[in-house]
């Protein structure tokens, strides 16, 4: 829920300081028909509207509260545009440069300020509690559990004070664990719930088995805190839903992160699909002309949350296996041809998926993704193998860049190549991001475990 209002109050930043902006080229336009004479004003429009933006956010009128997440915080706004209106004023006295603005401008600019963000808080405000009410701005809660603990906290949800929380469903442990944590991780694939309330009243061994399986599902996981806890002070509680809980899980790229790392798909997929659409034309014609059709390779694999999608690559053998058994690749792979060998030494066969990066099933960067059969095998040998899907599949990742790349034949070599793909899902970054991208580039074409 923090998250997603973070968000929200970031846009409504950039959004009210675009309009202060504007509230000085319109006191102008209304003052001087025809827009002349221009002088200073335009200038003097962007620099308060800049201060604004600053001002208004240091009296914390973008501050998310946990205790009232929809205050408007219009005094806070008010009082920021105010102390950015006498920070101009001053620094056109300190500069001995008032005369390059008429009073009548300050004082309707001023107004037209004050007129601008209430309106924009007002509006602002019938939107997300619109969004609450849809349930589209806080959490989409599932609750497991059993007993006593379970009643409680499901009805805790209910009775959400900030009206933003949804109760999905609830799962009781009794009398079978297995089908109740089933039917949990089938709602989480789905999408349905954003996160998961425990709810036991003496954890232990239930407790740890429960992670065991949500702590590899793209889902914020929350302990239910009894009773007798909830009032402890040296205790750092998360109140989802209003309710003290413990946070044994959070997604990871949420927030503004998830934000800019879309951003920085699009931009530099595009921009790279764009770069490379001419080579990529010369590769299909050069694969239908020596292997015949089809150019593309199509694939199941699996990729966030666990969820499958169908990855292109270009064709470099003469099989196109996709199925319960996928062998992989070794070297020296009779399936693999002679312009196939090219395409995958030096990685060219993977450029159609930047097609599936601007579609949102891959990222540029993020663990690679595997065919359905060798996730459902390293799967069940592996532990927290599948928490790689927490993000998104990348094309190249920080696995790959470390060598981890070609055939991974035995589990300790998964097991290495996950060690790295975790390490990046926790320390992300965007220059983390470019930094990969950056040494994909340089090692390329030297590149000797691709075969």
């Amino acid at each position: 829920m923090r998250e997603t209002l973070s968000i929200a109050m970031g846009v409504l930043s950039i959004v009210e300081a675009v309009l202060l902006i504007g509230c000085g080229l319109i006191a102008h336009l209304l003052l001087n028909s025809g827009w002349s004479p221009v002088g200073w004003y335009p200038s003097g429009s962007l620099a308060l509207g800049i201060a604004a933006l600053g001002l208004i956010r240091v009296f914390g009128a973008y501050r998310v509260s946990s205790a009232e997440p929809l205050d408007p915080r219009v005094f806070q706004a008010l009082a920021g545009w105010t102390a950015a209106m006498a920070a101009f004023l001053a620094f056109l006295n300190l500069t001995q440069t008032t005369e390059a603005f008429s009073r009548s401008w300050i004082v309707m600019t001023f107004a037209l300020g004050v007129f601008v963000l209430l309106m924009a808080r007002a509006i602002s405000l019938h939107y997300l509690r619109q969004m609450g009410s849809l349930g589209r701005l806080g959490p989409r809660l599932a609750v497991i559990g059993r007993g006593a603990a379970l009643h409680d906290t499901a009805q805790a949800v209910l009775r959400d004070p900030f009206g933003l929380a949804r109760l999905i469903e609830a799962h009781d442990l009794d009398p079978n664990p297995e089908a109740a944590v089933e039917r949990l991780v089938k709602s989480i694939r789905a999408g349905k719930v954003s996160g998961v309330m425990i709810a036991l009243d003496e954890p232990g061994d239930t407790l740890e088995s429960l992670m065991h399986v949500l702590k590899s599902e793209a889902v914020t996981v929350h302990l239910a805190l009894p009773a007798s806890l909830r009032r402890v002070p040296v205790l750092a509680f998360d109140r989802p839903a209003g309710l003290p809980a413990l946070s044994l899980s959070e997604v990871p790229l949420s927030g503004w992160s998830s934000v800019v790392k879309r951003i920085e798909d699009i931009v530099l997929g595009g921009v790279l699909l764009i770069l490379v659409a001419p080579a990529m034309a010369t590769i299909a014609l050069a694969i239908l002309l020596f292997m015949g059709r089809p150019v593309l390779f199509r694939q199941q694999r699996h990729g966030f949350n666990n969820n499958t999608f169908m990855v292109c690559k270009f064709r470099t053998m003469t099989s196109t296996d996709d199925g319960k058994v996928v062998p992989q690749a070794t070297r020296d792979d009779p399936r693999i041809t002679p312009l196939g060998r090219i395409l995958r030494r030096t990685s060219l066969d993977e450029l159609p998926q930047l097609v599936n990066v601007l579609l949102g099933d891959m990222s540029l960067v993020g663990p690679r993704p595997h065919a359905v059969s060798h996730n459902t095998k390293y799967g069940e040998s592996i532990d927290g193998y599948l928490g790689r899907h927490r993000v998104k599949p990348g094309i190249t990742g920080w696995a790959q860049v470390n060598g981890l790349r070609g055939e991974t034949d035995t589990p300790d070599k998964m097991r290495r190549r996950l060690e790295y793909d975790l390490y990046y899902i926790e320390h992300w970054s965007l220059l983390f991001d470019l930094r990969i991208i950056a040494q994909t580039i340089t090692i390329l074409m030297g590149d000797r475990n691709a075969y």
